[in-house]
């Protein structure tokens, strides 16, 4: 049924791709741009917006990399939420798909611009008719056709990087947004609007109040909870379960394939983001529609039904005033965490069955063990599907729990930036070593 779409695809303007390797520089120029052209779009603020507007999403905004008020107020939330819609129809076989053929891969792409590109007019249409990001009267289709723009342009800059440049576009938007945060939140010696005369940062606010012998020292309660989550995921990074290997090509030439504690990476956390950011749309599009089934929205904020309790706890005070929010937020969150981790496992080509055979193409063996497929993936199997769903409540915990502290740029963001920035270094890293020593990547298959 799919492949019917497919007449579609050639319609969709696409980023084309490198004839060639990028070199490193090249790649180096290209994610620079597209970052500098990313902090310009945060900058272009909406025609028409009501000034009366509220943030619905303020709790989300720095791991949707959007910035509310702008052309790009949606950030990637079109862009995730077309993952989470097929790795569930994949991944529950719906759509019948082997993601490992070339064929089916392009297709699934394809699919998932489209659906990025559709669900970047639903979610502005939503928005802007039901309330959620008031327009002046009159002024609601200019508003909409912006935030499409914004939507789209946001789709082809993360085409651009994925293909020119170092990692994700997603990932890279979401470090922007959540390095801002962490800078202004820390940082800004600006007067704060609600106390006029007081900087607005932390640090500055917290020696401010020193100075008048009035010291506050849980204004500095989000900027140690930063640096303890910084930690801790720099600290979760580097553990990995290393697998013993010998080239059979090559007598005594011996190595490891390390296996991450966190092996799904920081995708789990965004997917679920995603999803509840998505509730939230849903239950203001159902009450604007006289139907409240997911709750009710009032100036901005869920304080009922079930996008009261999938909305995010952002202080200490909610687990006294109201536990059964924080326990039933805390249990949907780490579940999907670990649901999203197992599917992207799945579905990104980094299962044992995927995993075994590509090392046996390289002629790689475990010492002690007959070289063949089944036995590779059979020793995979003890290790991934484990480290896959600890790696996935990890990281949904860690979410949890450092939103309930308000770190700046939310604990989520925090847990997101410092996992992509690490993944980015690493890969710049193998870049220059490649340019370098360019027989490295006949080694490491590029």
């Amino acid at each position: 049924m799919i492949e019917k779409l497919k007449p579609i695809y050639s319609l969709i303007p696409q980023v084309r791709s490198p004839v060639h390797r990028m070199p490193f520089k090249e790649k180096l120029k290209w994610t620079g741009i597209i970052l500098v052209l990313y902090f310009f779009l945060t900058q272009v603020a909406l025609y028409g917006l009501s000034p009366y507007a509220v943030d619905q999403f303020a709790q989300l905004r720095a791991v949707l990399a959007g910035s509310f008020g702008s052309i790009i107020t949606l950030g990637i939330g079109p862009i995730v939420t077309a993952s989470i819609i097929l790795q569930l129809l994949v991944g529950g076989n719906i759509l019948k798909m082997d993601l490992s053929k070339h064929e089916d891969k392009a297709i699934f792409q394809g699919t998932q611009k489209l659906l990025a590109i559709v669900f970047t007019l639903f979610e502005a249409v939503v928005l802007v008719y039901t309330g959620a990001l008031a327009a002046i009267p009159g002024y609601e289709a200019i508003v909409v056709t912006q935030i499409t723009i914004g939507g789209l342009l946001v789709i082809f800059l993360d085409e651009v990087v994925s293909k020119w440049g170092f990692g994700s576009g997603v990932g890279l938007f979401i470090v922007a947004g959540v390095a801002q945060a962490i800078i202004v939140g820390a940082l800004n010696f600006l007067s704060s609007p609600t106390t006029p005369g007081v900087p607005a940062g932390a640090i500055p606010q917290f020696i401010y109040l020193l100075t008048t012998g009035a010291p506050d020292f849980s204004i500095l309660v989000p900027v140690i909870a930063t640096i303890v989550v910084f930690l801790i995921v720099v600290y979760a990074e580097s553990m990995r379960v290393e697998i013993p290997l010998s080239y059979g090509g090559v007598k005594g030439a011996r190595g490891k394939y390390p296996l991450r504690f966190i092996y799904a990476s920081n995708m789990p956390v965004i997917l679920t983001s995603a999803l509840l950011l998505n509730v939230a749309i849903l239950a203001t599009l159902f009450q604007r529609l006289g139907f409240p089934i997911l709750g009710t929205i009032s100036n901005g904020q869920a304080i009922s039904g079930i996008a009261y309790y999938l909305s995010t706890p952002t202080s200490p005070s909610v687990i006294f005033t109201d536990p059964l929010k924080v326990i039933i937020y805390g249990v949907v969150f780490t579940l999907s965490c670990v649901l999203f981790a197992w599917l992207w496992v799945e579905l990104s080509g980094i299962g044992p069955k995927k995993v075994a055979g590509d090392l046996h193409k390289m002629g790689m063996q475990i010492p002690g063990f007959r070289s063949s497929k089944s036995q590779f993936e059979k020793i995979l199997r003890r290790y991934i599907p484990i480290i896959t769903i600890l790696g996935g409540a990890f990281v949904g915990l860690l979410a949890f729990g450092a939103d309930l502290t308000g770190a700046l740029g939310g604990g989520t963001g925090v847990l997101l930036a410092v996992g992509i920035v690490y993944r980015l270094y690493e890969e710049i890293a193998q870049e220059q070593l490649m340019d370098m020593h360019p027989m490295l990547r006949k080694f490491l298959g590029d």
